[in-house]
């Protein structure tokens, strides 16, 4: 199995987290002449987190393990690392080094039946995923919502939806952005959960089957999802742009709740009365020819009236 939280990804973070900071974003003096390396040189670091060149050099070879909070806390400072980089950090650094002897989270894949009954009673769309970017529950409204991602057989799985269905990049219309943020998703429960075996294998069989994933994830960015505006090209309403706001679920570690909501008046509004009514009549037709099906199987599998003589 391959853990995520290596010397190698240490390495590849903290360099790429160093190089977005110029000098001057840091404050730190600039002289003139040639830069070799974007951003902040290692010395600049050191000298930023209050610790020594050597010691700053060896944390970013990835012998991490074993460092402070004091000195990861400084080292986040100094490269300004934002709250879900920060806990990236740390997650990297207290990652065991025998932690594959140590027994898998297992990764939840249904709601309580009382979560459920809370999302049908919700009138905005609404839906539950995973760490492995699966969504396990939602209501009418946010399957109509990702009408799309329950087109297709089994378990919707919204990185997969993002990376290796070509629908994605008319069904967002910043595609580009939703695929940074997944990407960045999938790193951070990377780091959280390094013998997650289901989010491992989804890894390399993005990497393996999507180039712009290949790209998205060599940017080594993390991000927490909790809340935002996102803008969806819908196949039925057109354009509806969504305030969304994520909410954990107390005792379904893993799971969160995910609501989508629009100002009152706005035309994003109006569009969620029309994708209520399109789900509405779907739901209908749908309860409608699983009726029928289950009849033709009774009348097919009743047995026969024996014929008198």
């Amino acid at each position: 199995m391959v853990v995520v939280s290596t010397k190698d990804e240490v390495r590849q973070f903290l360099m790429s987290r160093r190089a977005n900071v110029t000098p001057e974003q840091a404050g730190v003096p600039d002289f003139g002449g040639e830069r070799r390396v974007p951003g902040l040189r290692r010395e600049e670091v050191a000298m930023l987190a209050g610790v020594s060149v050597d010691y700053y050099t060896r944390l970013e070879r990835g012998n991490i393990r074993g460092a402070s909070d004091s000195v990861l806390e400084a080292i986040a400072r100094a490269l300004q690392l934002n709250d879900a980089e920060r806990e990236y950090l740390f997650d990297l650094a207290r990652t065991s080094p025998v932690a594959t002897a140590c027994t898998p989270r297992p990764t939840l894949q249904t709601v309580r039946s009382s979560v459920q009954r809370v999302l049908d009673h919700l009138t905005v769309p609404a839906i539950v995923y995973n760490a492995n970017q699966d969504i396990v529950a939602a209501n009418l409204m946010g399957r109509a919502l990702y009408a799309p991602l329950f087109d297709i057989d089994g378990t919707p799985n919204i990185a997969r939806f993002v990376f290796l269905d070509p629908r994605a990049q008319d069904f967002y219309v910043d595609w580009r952005l939703a695929r940074c943020v997944v990407a960045a998703m999938i790193r951070l429960e990377a780091g959280r959960d390094p013998l997650n075996t289901e989010l491992t294998a989804l890894i390399g069989e993005l990497s393996t089957l999507s180039a712009h994933f290949r790209t998205d994830w060599a940017g080594h960015d993390v991000h927490e999802h909790r809340h935002g505006v996102k803008a969806f090209r819908h196949p039925e309403v057109g354009v509806i742009e969504v305030a969304f706001d994520v909410f954990e679920m107390p005792g379904e570690a893993g799971l969160q709740i995910v609501t989508y909501s629009a100002p009152p008046g706005s035309d994003s509004t109006d569009k969620f009365v029309l994708l209520a009514a399109w789900a509405a009549t779907r739901e209908a037709e749908a309860e409608h020819h699983n009726e029928t099906t289950a009849s033709r199987t009774r009348d097919d599998v009743a047995p026969s009236t024996p014929v008198k003589d």
